[in-house]
């Protein structure tokens, strides 16, 4: 018997199956069943078939990729194949949203070009700008933002022509190059600022932070740019699989973001600390913790039962950011708490380590970002892992219109009633 295979013995029949084992690249944690194979273990000609039952997608992979790998039980995260490390460390954003894309670092002229196509879709168009000025002074940037992407779609109609290889890369182009300037206009709109154009001989992340501020430009890194099938790639490439254009699939990507669970993790993390107020009441709070009295946030991640890889990045990033900012004094709060959680067996024991989350709201206050545009900063360089998420799954010959099945728990067929009416 072909040993990459599973035997499965239904116990209610006593037949045996046998099932094929799909291996990935990294066996261990990529192998998986084709759920198909499971319809066929029956208790008889009517059953509908055995199904499993995953709420939440915990255990099941809705596709192959090639883009992303974590290994959550040993901290890893690599984009095609890069340490996260490394690409942090030595290259640019753009650099590394181009090797997400194609699959390969860019050589200088490439990354020139690459670079180069994106800025000159910086540019909203007029109207979309007057769109913008429609939302209330106070309107939440990231509504406004993933307004604002569905109703690109208006704009540019030849993005429905997903057949066409050129024009997906247009579209591409145009997300890359609009969504830093949809960002920043959401923040002066929000300001009530006027609108500063994008400028093209600017760096990506110079042109963006020149919109929102004119001033000098910070380092930007590419810890967020992709990261697997997480809630807000799943719902790309659901929306996706029903041919919609990369617009409307983008602003659902971002509108699932926007709940607090997801992008708007930091901002809960900040809370936190604001609630704790002083190093010496870390203590206490961790105690609170333990007790179930309150929930630590920032610590502890779906996927990594180690330390979050970027996590160790944006910790080194902070030190920096402060050496120009001044130090905030929730670092020193969340130093402590992060000192005495992983010394602490509760902690270690439930694999609960500080995630991404936990110092980029901080980075973020310190550089004068309002809490409310921390996940539409999440949002810019999601971008390129969103529609590198949607392309390779119109590539995938194996790929369907998403449509889960369920386990129905409701009644069984039952007559109707007489129903007396008056009239």
């Amino acid at each position: 018997m072909d040993k990459n295979t599973l035997s499965i013995t239904d116990n209610r029949t006593g037949t045996e199956y046998v099932v094929p084992i799909i291996a990935g690249t990294y066996p261990k944690y990529g192998a998986a069943i084709n759920a198909l194979a499971l319809r066929q273990i029956k208790v008889g000609e009517d059953d509908f078939g055995l199904m499993t039952y995953d709420p939440g997608f915990t255990n099941t992979a809705g596709c192959k990729s090639a883009i992303t790998f974590i290994d959550g039980d040993r901290g890893i995260l690599r984009y095609r194949g890069y340490p996260i490390e490394e690409l942090a460390e030595r290259c640019s954003y753009l650099e590394t949203a181009y090797l997400i894309l194609h699959g390969e670092l860019p050589t200088p002229a490439q990354l020139a070009d690459w670079q180069r196509q994106i800025m000159r879709h910086a540019l909203l168009h007029e109207n979309t700008k007057k769109l913008m000025e429609g939302f209330h002074h106070d309107a939440h940037p990231m509504g406004m933002l993933v307004s604002t992407v569905a109703a690109l779609s208006t704009f540019y109609p030849d993005a429905k022509k997903l057949s066409d290889p050129v024009l997906r890369r247009l579209q591409i182009c145009r997300l890359m190059g609009k969504m830093p300037t949809i960002a920043a206009y959401a923040y002066r709109h929000g300001m009530g600022l006027p609108y500063v154009y994008p400028d093209d001989e600017l760096s990506y992340t110079g042109n963006f932070l020149n919109m929102m501020f004119r001033r000098t430009e910070v380092k930007y890194r590419v810890l967020h740019a992709d990261h697997e099938q997480n809630c807000s790639a799943n719902d790309m490439r659901s929306v996706g699989s029903s041919q919609t254009d990369p617009y409307v699939a983008t602003a659902a990507a971002a509108a699932a973001l926007y709940g607090p669970l997801h992008g708007g993790a930091n901002e809960q993390v900040l809370r936190m600390l604001r609630e704790i107020g002083s190093k010496d009441k870390v203590a206490d709070y961790i105690k609170r913790v333990k007790a179930k009295e309150v929930r630590l946030m920032g610590f502890g991640h779906r996927i990594y039962k180690n330390y979050d890889p970027r996590a160790k990045i944006i910790k080194r990033i902070a030190d920096q950011v402060f050496e120009v900012t001044g130090r905030n004094p929730l670092l020193d709060i969340a130093l402590e708490l992060e000192r005495i959680a992983l010394a602490d067996d509760y902690f270690i024991s439930h694999k609960l380590y500080p995630n991404v989350d936990f110092y980029s709201g901080i980075i973020y206050q310190a550089l004068d970002f309002p809490v409310d545009l921390f996940p539409v900063l999440f949002a810019i360089p999601r971008t390129i892992g969103w529609i590198t998420q949607w392309e390779e799954m119109l590539n995938d010959p194996d790929q369907k219109i998403a449509r889960p099945q369920q386990v129905y728990t409701g009644h069984d067929c039952r007559p109707l009633p007489g129903i007396r009416r008056t009239v």
